[in-house]
């Protein structure tokens, strides 16, 4: 698709460095959980010579534990190692770092000219070429959604705000697709605060005593006896 005008590349580029984002934020986390499996199985392993010492446990059962958990941890990480997670994340990271910057320079631009088209075909070469086809449609999908999600949240914003400087009244609604509990935490902290000024003024009422009515009532006098 040809873009045309300025604001067609910026949020191609937008898309585009969202789409390297979801990749990279997905290859990490397969390369983390096999670090936390090595992590846990060597915890494992030592534990198990270290009771082993302690208890005095020779048996032949026992010693060949903590050699099959040493051949696990070698096979999960000659995986690791086949799977090249370290290079991945550098290609994506240097094409994520090309985008940001030529989005950097396309916002900064009124129109575009030869040198913009320029960075912006390196883009996309870096797009193209940091991810196979199946892949960069499946993570690309996403992020149109993920920033077609964006922009529909701040248009509403900023309808409500012209709502509120219009003097209408404004009622907030929890988005059924947000995780978000901050409504719920305003509320919570309006009611706290209705609480605490509600207590507030029911201590100033009971030390303020200038406006009490004035008893009728009398202390008996109590005489003083000396004695003699």
């Amino acid at each position: 698709m040809i873009k045309s005008s300025l604001d067609d590349i910026i949020n191609d580029l937008r898309s585009r460095r969202d789409c390297l984002s979801l990749a990279h934020e997905s290859i990490k986390k397969k390369s983390d959980q096999y670090n936390k499996t090595i992590i846990v199985l060597s915890l494992v392993t030592g534990s198990i010579e270290s009771t082993k010492i302690k208890m005095g446990w020779n048996g032949a059962g026992m010693a060949l534990i903590p050699i099959f958990l040493s051949s696990i941890i070698g096979m999960i990480s000659a995986i690791q190692k086949f799977e090249g997670f370290p290079e991945k994340m550098e290609t994506l990271v240097q094409a994520i770092s090309l985008l940001t910057n030529t989005l950097t320079k396309a916002r900064n631009h009124t129109e575009i000219d030869d040198d913009l088209l320029a960075e912006y075909h390196s883009s996309l070469q870096a797009n193209e070429s940091s991810l196979y086809p199946d892949i960069r449609k499946t993570y690309l999908r996403q992020a149109h959604k993920n920033l077609l999600s964006i922009m529909a949240c701040e248009q509403k914003y900023y309808d409500n705000i012209k709502k509120v400087n219009a003097g209408e009244k404004l009622v907030v609604d929890s988005d059924s697709d947000s995780n978000s509990l901050s409504v719920d935490n305003v509320l919570s902290y309006n009611r706290d605060l209705e609480l605490g000024s509600r207590e507030k003024k029911e201590e100033t009422t009971e030390m303020d005593i200038s406006q009490s009515p004035k008893s009728n009532r009398t202390l008996p006098l109590i005489k003083e006896v000396d004695n003699l």
